[in-house]
């Protein structure tokens, strides 16, 4: 990590408009504070990802969030393409001042730079390979990669940067560690997987009993106050996870509910909200002209 942040801060150098992924079912969590402090005061369009797997009232929030903390924001799905548009146009609104200031000091314009950037598996390849319109970066469902950086171009007039995967050092609460290993950011072999998929079962039935109800054949109103790995054995029972003895297989319960999770067939959920108020992200400077920030 520390030579990525390495490598992502060499990079900004070169680059006119930071394009931040992150996931939209954990637009918070997904945030990497390091993108946000080494952009500095380069333009950024937020980028919520896997929006076909996400709560679309959630998701409009966000975005809503987002712009009115000063940041440009799209929903968009990469697999189907859903939201592309609104990526280009917003590349070329923040690319815009940069152009004409370019005009006015005689220079010829050039196509905008972009880098893409994001913790791991937001699917930053994907996208890529979706708005480029071929397989242009390696992607997998799997975080970590991508290991170097790596330029594209793109018939719209953008030059696109795409770079590895970055998790900050530290994180900070245990509800984000939570919410990323959840949603597949950190690798399964750090954290306790049955532990993890009981807690993300107890959050299921607060949040979304009807959906776990009819997904398991399980009853909604029973699951209320269920200890989770109670909750894990039901589901495991339910199919067919039985191990030695007669006894549930609670691990390939727990990685079946992720994997059908993370493969949006609970349906389209969303585990954090916008907060009420926004916090003013940094800006551009108005003297700010681009690669290097010169002037």
């Amino acid at each position: 990590m520390a030579k990525a942040r390495r490598l992502l801060a060499q990079s900004l150098r070169a680059v006119d408009v930071v394009i931040e992924i992150l996931d939209a079912r954990i637009p918070a969590s997904s945030r990497n504070p390091l993108i946000e402090e080494l952009a500095g005061h380069r333009p950024v369009l937020v980028v919520l990802n896997k929006f076909d797997l996400a709560d679309p009232g959630l998701t409009a929030r966000w975005v809503e969030f987002f712009r009115a903390a000063g940041r440009e924001a799209a929903g968009v799905d990469s697999v189907t393409g859903r939201g592309m548009g609104q990526v280009l146009e917003g590349v070329k609104k923040l690319y815009a001042p940069l152009a004409d200031r370019q005009a006015a000091l005689g220079r010829r314009p050039r196509p905008p730079r972009c880098m893409v950037a994001g913790i791991p598996n937001v699917g930053k390849s994907l996208f890529i390979n979706r708005l480029a319109g071929r397989r242009a970066a390696k992607a997998e469902d799997r975080p970590g990669v991508t290991r170097g950086r790596q330029w594209v171009v793109l018939r719209e007039g953008l030059e696109l940067l795409d770079t590895p995967g970055i998790l900050w050092p530290k994180i900070d609460t245990p509800q984000a560690a939570f919410h990323l290993a959840v949603t597949g950011a950190i690798k399964e072999e750090v954290f306790d997987v049955v532990e993890l998929a009981g807690r993300f079962l107890g959050w299921l039935a607060q949040n979304h009993p009807e959906t776990l109800g009819a997904r398991y054949a399980l009853e909604p109103k029973t699951l209320a106050g269920v200890p989770p790995e109670e909750l894990l054995a039901l589901l495991g029972e339910k199919r067919g996870f039985i191990g030695r003895g007669g006894a549930v297989d609670l691990v390939k319960a727990a990685r079946h509910l992720l994997k059908e999770f993370r493969e949006g067939k609970l349906g389209r959920l969303t585990l954090e909200e916008p907060p009420a108020a926004p916090v003013k992200l940094n800006r551009p400077k108005e003297g700010f002209l681009g690669p290097g920030g010169e002037t």
